[in-house]
């Protein structure tokens, strides 16, 4: 029987909660979780005081696509030794150091930009922050999942997910309530804002306090991974920056082709600007995306990376999963696309929501942040106890129905008054599902790793868990408001179907005790 199956009393459950290792995830969380919100929706709150239109606004979520792509670059954080630092701190906690240092940096870069002087500054901004946060969450997800085995991921899941929303909170509320109280309700107020982003650059010394007190998992100095020579990873990193220029280059040049585009679609096709923009930007997005791939296939071509490299870095951990689960790796994958597609799509726009229903940033930060903080800590240790009590499985079923069914509560909300006490028990149940459905799917997605390819495989997972929702979630201001929001919220709702189906799917086809 796997570790996973084991059964545990609630005073074990409960007794596992304080040990040393839950209180490290808990600290590690804190400083994974706090650059999304800064990305995400206090970002979109500033845009929209510096009055921003809520279709850019929403595009702004891109900026986190790091997420989605730190695959690419994770064989890269897993190999490359950092001369002198890995040697005093390990390579985990090198690794985790310098990216909580270009976090530092990202944040001070945004808080120093200024959207209504130059939007496209603060863009590149929000994406270094991206691509650092991603980073961060590469080496700590593969820290959490070395640091333990069987049925403690489900607890350090749970506290890694308490620490990530506490962070989230300080990012949310807290950026929230300083912009609120140093600047003046309706009056875009810049300097409010980079005081705001600059005290949580302060805040990120928590999350760098931790790694230097942290020691390096024991399984991963026992393991026997490969270990790939400097220049050949410096080789790696080159090409790896040479196909972000191209993306980046294309991006730039190719816009005024996709303005005289959408032009002709409006002209052509449809009268509708955001129908029009959205496909455009679609268009755009994606043959960038093709650019920077074809110029890697060439540089692969050209020997530019070694061919072992490539091996070991990115097809032997695919090959590794599909051997393992056969015929119904399509269908974890699947579920792995989608399980998350719902609270993601709806999430991008509920500050906006909440403004528009006429709540101030300090109402917002209190009932949204602050009051949703302790729900979710509470969703997150239910989703760990309930993994570990009665399996991952349930617990998954449990997150997935709840997280669909809560969306429908703020459908009804639409249309009503303005009501504190509505919104708190809306926030409440949302957060409550939330922190079900996210520590289950970490303890999921951490049992499906291999421990010959830890950073990889989760990074694969973790990496294709946000893409489709968070490209999807770029248009959800186009979508909300086409539907409009009650009708939006239905669609969101809705969108969590599939992924009820493919848990009940894999539990019958794929048992806990086939999972690591």
């Amino acid at each position: 029987m796997s570790e996973l199956q084991i059964k545990r009393s609630w005073a074990e459950t409960i007794a596992m909660i304080f040990q040393r290792k839950v209180l490290v995830m808990l600290l590690l969380g804190f400083s994974a979780g706090l650059p999304i919100l800064l990305i995400f929706s206090s970002l979109s709150l500033w845009l929209k005081d510096a009055q921003v239109s809520r279709d850019t606004i929403t595009f702004f979520s891109w900026a986190a696509l790091g997420y989605s792509f730190k695959f690419i670059w994770a064989p890269l954080v897993d190999n490359l030794r950092i001369p002198l630092l890995t040697t005093a701190l390990g390579r985990r906690r090198s690794w985790i150091l310098i990216s909580q240092f270009a976090i530092i940096l990202s944040i001070l870069a945004m808080a120093f930009s200024e959207p209504t002087a130059s939007l496209t500054f603060t863009a590149v901004a929000a994406v270094m922050l991206g691509f650092s946060s991603a980073t961060q969450d590469i080496v700590i997800d593969a820290y959490r999942i070395e640091s333990a085995s069987g049925d403690m991921q489900s607890m350090l899941s749970s506290a890694y997910i308490s620490g990530y929303r506490i962070g989230m909170l300080a990012a949310g509320a807290g950026a929230l309530y300083i912009a609120g109280w140093i600047g003046t309700e309706g009056t875009y107020t810049p300097h409010a804002w980079t005081t705001a982003y600059v005290c949580m650059a302060i805040a990120m010394l928590i999350g760098v306090a931790t790694t230097l007190c942290i020691s390096e998992p024991d399984a991963y100095r026992k393991s026997n991974a490969i270990f790939i020579d400097n220049n050949n990873v410096l080789r790696f990193l080159l090409c790896f920056v040479i196909c972000v220029i191209v993306f980046i280059g294309a991006f730039t040049l190719l816009g005024s082709y996709f303005t005289l585009l959408k032009s002709w679609l409006l002209s052509n096709l449809t009268e509708n600007k955001k129908i029009a923009g959205f496909i455009a930007a679609s268009l755009k997005l994606w043959i960038c995306i093709g650019f920077a791939g074809c110029t890697g296939w060439l540089l692969i071509k050209l020997n530019a990376v070694p061919q072992a490299m490539l091996v070991e870095g990115y097809i032997n951990p695919v090959k590794d999963f599909f051997v393992r689960y056969g015929k119904t790796a399509l269908l974890v994958i699947l579920l792995i696309g989608l399980y998350r597609i719902s609270d993601i799509v709806m999430g991008v726009i509920a500050n906006l929501f909440y403004s528009d229903l006429g709540f101030t940033k300090i109402e917002i930060a209190t009932y949204s942040k602050t009051y949703g903080l302790f729900a979710t800590l509470l969703g997150g240790f239910l989703g760990g106890a309930i993994a570990i009590r009665y399996g991952v499985y349930k617990a998954l079923l449990t997150g997935a129905v709840l997280s669909a069914a809560t969306n429908i509560l703020f459908a009804f909300m639409v249309g009503l008054d303005k009501s504190g006490s509505i919104l708190l028990m809306t926030i409440t149940a949302d957060n409550i599902s939330g922190g079900i459905a996210t520590a289950a799917f970490v303890a999921y997605l951490s049992s499906l790793t291999s421990v010959s390819f830890t950073a990889m495989q989760y990074a694969i997972f973790s990496s294709f868990m946000t893409l489709f929702p968070k490209l999807l979630a770029g248009y959800s201001g186009a979508m909300s408001t086409e539907l409009g929001y009650t009708q939006f919220f239905y669609l969101t709702a809705v969108m969590g179907i599939p992924a009820i189906i493919l848990v009940v799917v894999l539990s019958k086809l794929v048992p806990v005790e086939k999972l690591n």
